[in-house]
């Protein structure tokens, strides 16, 4: 059997998914490749066969302008930062969509993002802490700092928002 991938095909997938999603091409390129692998397994072929073609595709999406890893990158960053994430996790999630570790350094410094500020709007959002009852937030603190690392702020800065639950 034969199966229909080729690049035509490519950059119309490509061209749909980019108008519904922002995408870093690496992110692209991963989505291509499950399409390809899809088609692959329908048509009875072998996606390795196509990995040239998966790769011309994100090529072009990169050289026409709809793929800009440093636009993405700035506003991930930028969104992730309003909702009250640490610097250390927006750079996970960064790395995690296939941004260049130069061009999600760019972004942060760009953002100047504030992790006692975004401390505090987690702790807020959340209610842990100062903004939990009086009466359970002594109880509490041990697993409201627990919440707050495993979001991806330090210990320091966990405890010390935290802490003032008991101020």
């Amino acid at each position: 059997m034969r199966s229909d991938v080729d690049l035509a095909y490519l950059k119309r997938a490509a061209a749909a998914y980019l108008a519904r999603y922002a995408a870093s091409a690496a992110q692209l390129e991963r989505v291509l490749e499950r399409r390809v692998a899809k088609r692959c397994r329908i048509g009875g072929a072998d996606p390795a066969d196509h990995a040239e073609t998966v790769k011309a595709a994100v090529a072009f999406c990169v050289g026409a302008g709809l793929v800009d890893d440093a636009a993405f990158a700035a506003g991930r960053t930028a969104t992730l930062a309003q909702r009250g994430w640490p610097e250390r996790r927006i750079r996970a999630a960064l790395a995690q969509k296939g941004v260049a570790r130069e061009t999600a350094e760019a972004a942060l410094a760009g953002a100047e993002i504030d992790d006692a500020a975004a401390a505090r709007r987690f702790t807020e959002r959340r209610r842990l802490g100062p903004f939990r009852p009086p009466g359970v937030r002594a109880e509490k603190r041990d697993k409201d700092i627990a919440a707050m690392m495993r979001a991806g702020f330090g210990f320091e800065l966990a405890r010390a928002t935290i802490g003032r639950a008991e101020a």
